[in-house]
């Protein structure tokens, strides 16, 4: 399953795709969009190339604060390289945020939307508050880390388990914000508490203060590691969301350290008794924690399997 569309607002600001042959008059100012750049699929349309040229060439560079790039850089046919954009960052001296791998069902697969190591990315911007990336194959992460990322938001059906202990392991000292879906084994996931050590004990990111574990198949798993987990005392959100939830993780929680200091907990699709529901809200509610508990699921009955199955939100 996978219900991904284009982003409609990045980095706080609406996203505007670049048209073809625009007339640089009919254009935003360049501050006040994240700019999506993504050609169509047809043989008539404008190359690549010259898409790109025309954008750098129509658009101040120096006052662009964010980007969202879709096909052809990223895209189920393996896309093209980052150069053209590492290649200008004495232009692109304001950028703040990418989006990288920003499309949508009907034009790839989230789990086949491929990839690479971010590395060169990162360090070509040592300014970049904001990375998204949407997709997962291929991808790998700096454990230098970098200063000033302040959110890291990776979307995946199978984020390969090297890259989420890549990201935990990385020295993020700015870092306030982190989601990671994680997503199923089938589609290059797999990861594990164990891939996560370093994040569950506080190491590296000083500033967290979200922290996104979702769309894990082993969501109950992850719920009884953060039940005592070091980092969760500094957090003001938790999101286990989009994963397979049930009352044993939920219990785990509940019975590990406070949450109390929580303003948020997002549970939303996850598969809990009624009784569980409510003992959740009972117990967190009246502390001023805001629970968010929409999506119930309920297991399947599969052909091929004796026992129902849980699904996560987003896997293909």
């Amino acid at each position: 399953m996978s219900y991904v569309r284009h982003v409609e607002q990045f980095h706080g600001l609406p996203v505007f795709t670049f048209p073809p042959y625009a007339d640089p008059r009919d254009l935003p100012a360049p501050d006040t969009v994240a700019w999506r750049l993504h050609r169509g699929p047809y043989a008539t349309d404008e190359g690549s190339e010259s898409y790109w040229r025309r954008f750098t060439e129509s658009v101040r560079l120096e006052e662009v604060r964010a980007l969202a790039l879709g096909s052809p850089w990223y895209d189920d046919q393996g896309g093209d390289d980052l150069d053209g954009l590492t290649g200008l960052r004495s232009r692109f001296t304001g950028l703040e945020a990418v989006f990288l791998g920003d499309l949508e069902d009907e034009e790839a697969m989230i789990s086949t939307i491929d990839l690479d190591d971010v590395s060169e990315l990162l360090e070509a911007f040592p300014g970049l508050r904001e990375l998204a990336v949407r997709g997962g194959d291929g991808l790998a992460f700096p454990t230098a880390g970098h200063a000033n990322l302040r959110v890291l938001r990776v979307e995946s059906g199978g984020l390969p388990p090297e890259a989420a202990a890549q990201i935990a392991a990385a020295p993020l000292p700015s870092l306030e914000r982190l989601e990671l879906w994680l997503g199923d084994e089938e589609y290059g996931g797999g990861t594990t508490a164990e891939d996560l050590l370093p994040l569950f004990a506080g190491e590296g990111k000083p500033a967290l203060r979200h922290l996104g574990l979702q769309n894990s198949p082993e969501q109950d798993v992850l719920a009884a590691a953060l039940a005592t987990a070091p980092v969760v005392r500094r957090l003001t959100s938790l999101s286990l969301s989009m994963g397979t939830l049930g009352d044993e993780g939920a219990q785990a929680l509940l019975e590990g350290q406070s949450l109390a200091h929580l303003r948020e907990l997002d549970l939303s699709h996850h598969y809990l008794s009624h009784d569980m529901m409510l003992r959740i809200w009972t117990e967190l509610e009246p502390q001023g924690v805001r629970v968010d508990l929409t999506a119930r699921q309920e297991e399947e009955d599969t052909y091929d399997e004796d026992e129902p199955r849980r699904f996560i939100s987003v896997s293909e």
